[in-house]
């Protein structure tokens, strides 16, 4: 294997696995499978503990099961899954009918996923997406709902952003440039060819497009982690102009919802939690003002209602504007709340989705007139789950929130921690039927809402974010040692980014480490524009072409950081097919870790050689993947006595 020399900036840096990056090498497959036998060799003596943790998860699962209908057009809409199949199943009443069996989609498949699925609204014409191979480069297809045959029509190389006009025969959506940047949005008529309609040179910017909640309007967005621009034509009439909404500027951000003759814009414009506008005939009015302890993270539009998600002091919650304005409250200390299916713009009906680290996905319909709420399904966890065992806490490292969930009434025996810490995106405590069999054997789980993460605000995200980003792995080390120990810790994409840069600063603190699809070759990484994300992600992590950027990105990336030292047990896990984070930056890593561990620790890669960024896509096998990560987990965090008996109660 080639090493591969890089200077830059005045730093010399060798690169001796370098080469794992040529997957047309056979030596590179012949790696990668080497690597997944060490792995099963290693882990054979846990396959009665993986079998049994995959027993007692997918005992709590009821398998054949369905989701609350939800109105849309003259049908309710759901979705079912069914016992022994791998995928969901979507319906829609009256009369009760398959529109999409994504089973028969799967067939003959490794790897399956849906990027979207939208019906006109005429409800005859079903569109939707998919990808069997883990690239997340869908092609398009579409099905007469009235006689249930496919159309002829097929578009390839199209993503997650698309949407009906109001007349039901055209479809917008996006597609991917070399980068796999969505950059084009087109306009098809059913049976005709596509029509571009915006195209967006910027490789710092993704295009995508919605219709407005009210039906009336067409959204076409820009956006780079940093700044965002709309337009806007009416649904009626989708062969028409795009109109600027407001043209873009570095730094600012706003989002666009229509409600009767306005339109609300949520912006950051000098208002770093964001603000509320109303913009009625080009008047832009200040409807909330920004706050400094309130963040503004989400609206959604009804015909007499306007809909708020805010965050205050870390938690979510509803605000309501109508007539009165009020907010939704709750009562635990740590949970999360989110929109549902809410498809009817003319109604006083809400529809949420409140979880916690204890209480189950439930849906709720909330009045918001009469203020009454109706729990319309509550997710089942069969075999007697009953969250009076369990207690959920939110404590702090200093001013960083914890979530913390454990088992009433038994030893604590160790702690799983869990960290994201990156782009803004909030890590809100939810519930989880398969980490009972954690808590069951005595692991509290916790997550650490760390600096990077939107968890209190953007201020938050704003301070663990380039030239700030070691803040994010600080606070990370500052939870972990208010932890129980042992200590195992856990994160996926740049989570695995934050694995990897606290593992190399406190290795001593860890038992076990999972980083799934980890982020950890960020200086290569970042230095290749050919890549997907690179040159979008400059807002979020810098510019290594520039040396200051170089530098400090240099200081904490993972892969450099590694030497001469003993490291703790770590599991981490890569998709061949994964277009967000190679397949090589988890390989490269784990090579040079092994080469540089000092101690007996376990070094171990898995790479699922047909699938993607999310690992595999059936519930089934994404259960095993769970199972085999939590024996890994209990191996080296469970007194080794615990888990020749395991006894749980």
């Amino acid at each position: 294997m080639q090493p591969k020399i890089r200077t830059l900036h005045g730093d010399t840096v060798i690169d001796k696995y370098s080469g794992l990056r040529d997957r047309d090498d056979p030596a590179t497959i012949a790696f990668l499978e080497a690597e997944n036998r060490r792995t099963a060799e290693a882990l054979k003596p846990l396959e009665p503990l993986q079998q049994r943790l995959y027993g007692e998860m997918l005992a709590r699962i009821q398998e054949t099961d369905s989701t609350p209908p939800f109105p849309m057009g003259a049908f309710e809409y759901y979705t079912c899954t069914e016992q022994g199949k791998q995928y969901p199943i979507l319906c829609r009443r009256w009369p009760d009918e398959v529109i999409l069996d994504c089973n028969e989609l799967a067939s003959g498949h490794d790897y399956f996923s849906l990027a979207f699925s939208h019906v006109s609204p005429d409800g005859n014409i079903l569109a939707w997406a998919i990808d069997t191979d883990g690239s997340e480069v869908y092609t398009l297809r579409f099905k007469d709902l009235r006689t249930g045959q496919l159309l002829p029509d097929v578009v390839p190389n199209v993503y997650y952003s698309a949407d009906w006009a109001a007349d039901s025969r055209t479809f917008l959506y996006t597609t991917l440039d070399h980068i796999k940047r969505p950059h084009r949005l087109w306009r098809k008529h059913l049976g005709e060819e596509p029509v571009l309609v915006f195209e967006e040179p910027d490789e710092r910017f993704n295009v995508s497009i919605h219709r407005s909640r009210s039906g009336e309007y067409l959204l076409l967005g820009v956006d780079s982690h940093s700044t965002t621009e709309f337009r806007w034509c009416r649904a009626s009439e989708p062969e028409g102009e795009f109109t600027l909404i407001a043209p873009r500027r570095h730094g600012v951000e706003y989002y666009v919802e229509h409600q009767g003759d306005s339109f609300w814009i949520r912006t950051n414009e000098n208002a770093r939690n964001f603000k509320l506008m109303r913009v009625r005939e080009g008047v832009w009015d200040e409807v909330i003002p920004h706050r400094d302890d309130v963040a503004l993270e989400d609206m959604a539009g009804f015909k007499d209602h306007l809909v708020l998600i805010e965050r205050d002091r870390g938690l979510r919650r509803l605000r309501i504007q109508g007539a009165e304005t009020h907010c939704v409250e709750f009562e635990e200390p740590a949970y999360t709340v989110w929109f549902e299916n809410n498809e009817v713009y003319e109604t006083p009906k809400l529809r949420f989705l409140y979880t916690s680290l204890v209480t189950p996905n439930s849906v709720y319909e909330y009045d918001m007139n009469t203020r009454e709420r109706r729990l319309l399904k509550r997710m089942p966890v069969l075999g007697g789950y009953d969250p009076a065992q369990y207690a959920s806490e939110r404590i702090f490292a200093g001013k960083v929130p914890i979530s913390l969930v454990y088992r009433k009434g038994i030893e604590r025996k160790g702690t799983l921690l869990y960290g994201y810490g990156a782009y803004g995106i909030a890590t809100d405590p939810t519930f989880s039927s398969e980490r009972i069999s954690l808590l069951d054997r005595g692991l509290a789980f916790a997550i650490a809402h760390i600096r990077g993460s939107g968890d209190m605000g953007r201020t938050w995200y704003e301070d663990g974010k380039l030239m700030a980003k070691k803040h994010t792995f600080e606070d990370f080390i500052a939870c972990a040692e208010l932890m129980t120990q042992p200590l195992a810790i856990y994160g996926r994409s740049a989570g695995g980014l934050l694995m990897g840069a606290v593992t190399n600063m406190r290795p001593d603190l860890f038992r076990c480490v999972v980083a799934g699809v980890p982020f950890v070759d960020v200086i290569n990484t970042m230095l290749d524009p050919t890549l997907p994300l690179t040159v979008t992600e400059y807002d979020e992590w810098g510019n290594p072409n520039e040396k200051e950027a170089y530098d400090y990105i240099r200081s904490y990336a993972p892969y450099e950081n590694i030497e001469a030292k003993p490291y703790p047990n770590i599991l981490a896990t890569a998709g061949l097919n994964d277009p967000r984070v190679p397949y090589w930056e988890p390989a490269k890593w784990i090579a040079r870790l092994r080469e540089c561990n000092t101690s007996g620790s376990e070094i171990l890669l898995k790479t699922e050689m047909g699938a993607g960024h999310g690992g595999p896509s059936g519930r089934y096998e994404k259960l095993r993947e769970r199972a085999l990560e939590y024996s890994f987990i209990l191996r080296h965090t469970i007194p080794l006595v615990d888990l020749l008996k395991d006894r749980v109660p």
